[in-house]
């Protein structure tokens, strides 16, 4: 059976990882059976989950997971989740993977109120060392989101640019009823970790209320959460 290593859920959702929670809503939309693994063995490929187990293979990267699942189990997939991205597809996903995703990283581990909230992934560890783990994890945050170079901008700067990312997925969104059309496809296995990990956060901050405030994006929402949970 394929397995799926991943984080432990949090926050009432598959998975606190929009890239893990991602891979586990394929497989849902595929209807592929699988088990999940929530602890983090040690010498991951790439060091980072989620990774796919699969008839003696392990898979690194969200990407290349979903790749390795379209072609090896084309004969079982729905037409949409067989379908080849797009372009504009391509670009959308890039939007919430290699710049929004930063911008909602830099809120929930900057942003002093939101981090006591993130403090609780880390819940599982023993207490005597508990604060010192997330204050080392927190601290490499910061230093990767000043690398990727969304962290070298003020706090309302950045919640401007995520804010005008959801714009502009939700245009794109815009009467379908899935970002693939009119049955989910790969791209919305994507769309809508990235958005439940948005709105179905405890996490008060100035972009979850601008995607709150969009009917079509909430609507969408509710739409993929009947297909596969959240």
């Amino acid at each position: 059976m394929i397995e799926l290593l991943q984080f432990a859920p949090q926050f009432g959702l598959m998975n606190a990882s929009p890239f893990c929670m991602k891979v586990e809503v394929f497989l849902r939309l595929a209807g592929l059976p699988y088990r999940t693994v929530d602890s983090i063995p040690p010498g991951t490929p790439k060091s980072k989950l989620p990774v796919l187990r699969d008839q003696g293979r392990s898979i690194a990267d969200s990407e290349s997971i979903l790749d390795y699942l379209r072609e090896g189990y084309a004969a079982q997939l729905p037409q949409a989740l067989r379908a080849p991205e797009t372009g504009t597809q391509l670009l959308l996903r890039r939007t919430v993977e290699e710049h929004l995703y930063f911008a909602v990283l830099r809120c929930r581990w900057l942003d002093p109120v939101a981090a006591a909230q993130t403090r609780h992934l880390f819940d599982s560890v023993p207490a005597p060392v508990r604060g010192l783990v997330f204050g080392m994890v927190r601290r490499k945050m910061r230093r990767d989101l000043w690398g990727q170079g969304i962290g070298r901008h003020d706090e309302q700067c950045v919640y401007g640019k995520a804010c005008a990312d959801v714009d502009a997925v939700v245009a794109w969104l815009g009467d379908q009823p899935f970002f693939a059309g009119g049955e989910p496809g790969s791209i919305d296995a994507c769309l809508y970790a990235f958005v439940a990990n948005l709105i179905w956060v405890p996490f008060e901050t100035p972009i979850k209320a601008h995607a709150l405030a969009s009917a079509p994006l909430l609507a969408y929402a509710e739409r993929m959460r009947e297909r596969v949970g959240r």
